[in-house]
Formats: C-alpha cells, structure tokens, sequence
C-alpha cells in the first residue's frame, strides 16, 4: 500500500458489487460467539464469515447486540464462549499481539473520540508514527493523503473542538485508515450527527466500499445498506435471524422478525 493508494488491493477482490461473499477469501470469522452483560445474554451462538473486500451491513432493532457483535471483532468486548479469527488467526487474549492486532482493525465510533488536544494533522499522525514506527514526515504525508480523500485538507491545523461533526467523524475515518487497516469497523458512525452531516460522512464509507475495503458497518441509514452493501445481516435478541443481499433482504426479507422491522422503519 502506498499514500497515493492507502486502501489495501487484493487479486482476489473484484469490485464493489462483482463477487459472491463465498468467492472472497475469509478475513473475520466468528464462531459459536457469546457473550453476557450479567444476567443479558447480548451474544447467543454467533456464526458470521466476513470476506475480503466484502462490506457487511449490520442491522437490527435497538438491543439487538449489533454495536457489541462489531466490539468483539478488535476485543474491545470480550467473548464468553466462541472463537474469532481475522485474517487465519485467533484473536489474542491482551498484550503486544493484542495491540498489533488491533492496528489492523481500524474502528470508527459514534463518538469520533479524537484527541482534543491535538490538531486534525496530529491526531491522523500519532497512530503510525507511534504504533506502526512510521518516519513523522512519511507519516503526514499520507495523513494529507487520507484528508484530502475525506474531504477535510483544509482543516488540517483545526483542532477538534472547532470542526462540525461530520468533519470530526472524516477525520476519525482517516485516521483509523492512516493505520492501513484489514478490516474497517464502524459502530453507528452517523447516529451522533446531525441529518445534514451524515450525508458527507456515507458518502466517505460509500467511496471506502467501492474501493474494496473490507467492511463491517452497524447503521440505522438502511439507504446506505442498500447502496453499499454485499450482504445485509439482520440481528434481533442477540442472534443473526438473517442474512441476504440488499435486494433480497429489502424486497423479500425471509422471517418474520424482519419483516416487522422494516414494516416499521421503511413507512417513516
């Protein structure tokens, strides 16, 4: 990967739209997952194959387990019981294997959590000059690379607290990118925005998938599913009661379950 190409090219990728998931190599696969709040059982027996290049649309009811299936995929939620594997291998339990897999999982929350105290160009920076050992001049080359993608270049030496939200949330995307990530994971990224903004931010992700990168997205924007997605999976009382493509599951979704929900949400 280089700056002037910062998402990462697979042979075995066609473009967005153009393979079948069971044609893609695997690269996230999650296996018998559960998980418990207490006496909540958040995760109930979660299979789910993630291929390379392939973007997934997570949806569901609030409380499904959505925001915490995605959580589990970089550990930032534990599992009970299961197994997760990204890219062949096993999750690891903590440490330096933890941490170095983490870099390879970039993760994008509804909260964008950048550093206040940091300007844009630093908080896109710190990433791959501190985990990944980057020379800083190599490191905000490619972070002007990655801005000027999102649409944010001219924001550069802004801090934070004087940018809209869906500039923050842009900037949180290229920064989880200047890691060089496998894998992109966005927890609700627009919830936290006003309806003006999250427009500009889809938009981004949208380019993201046509690109190839691999995608994991939990949204309620269900124009966004139907866009960009390979596959939509439909979660409900923490378990996966479906999984099509966006044409299937919109048209002629197969439980009941899911066909309540969108009665509900597609009539608004």
């Amino acid at each position: 990967m280089t700056a002037e190409n910062p998402v990462p090219e697979s042979d075995s990728v066609t473009p967005h739209g153009g393979n079948e998931s069971g044609h893609r190599p695997p690269l996230v696969r999650l296996t018998g997952v559960n998980k418990h709040f207490g006496a909540l059982h958040v995760l109930r027996d979660i299979d789910l194959v993630v291929g390379t290049g392939e973007v997934v649309v997570v949806i569901g009811p609030s409380g499904s387990g959505k925001s915490t299936l995605c959580r589990t995929i970089n550990r930032l939620e534990t599992i009970d019981a299961g197994t997760i594997e990204l890219d062949g291998r096993p999750l690891p339990e903590e440490g330096r294997a933890l941490a170095t897999l983490r870099s390879e999982v970039g993760m994008v929350f509804q909260s964008f959590n950048l550093f206040a105290h940091k300007t844009v160009l630093q908080n896109v920076t710190l990433g791959p000059v501190k985990v990944r050992g980057s020379k800083p001049a190599e490191a905000e080359k490619q972070a002007l690379v990655l801005l000027e993608r999102v649409g944010v270049a001219d924001q550069k030496d802004k801090y934070p607290a004087q940018l809209s939200g869906g500039q923050q949330q842009r900037v949180a995307i290229a920064r989880a990118l200047a890691m060089r990530p496998k894998v992109m994971l966005f927890d609700e990224p627009t919830s936290a925005l006003d309806p003006e903004m999250i427009n500009e931010v889809l938009d981004v992700m949208t380019s993201l998938a046509r690109e190839g990168m691999t995608m994991v997205v939990v949204t309620h924007e269900m124009g966004f599913a139907r866009r960009a997605a390979d596959r939509v999976v439909f979660m409900a009382d923490g378990q996966i009661v479906e999984e099509a493509t966006p044409s299937t599951f919109f048209t002629s979704p197969s439980s009941d379950r899911a066909r309540d929900f969108l009665s509900k949400i597609l009539t608004h």
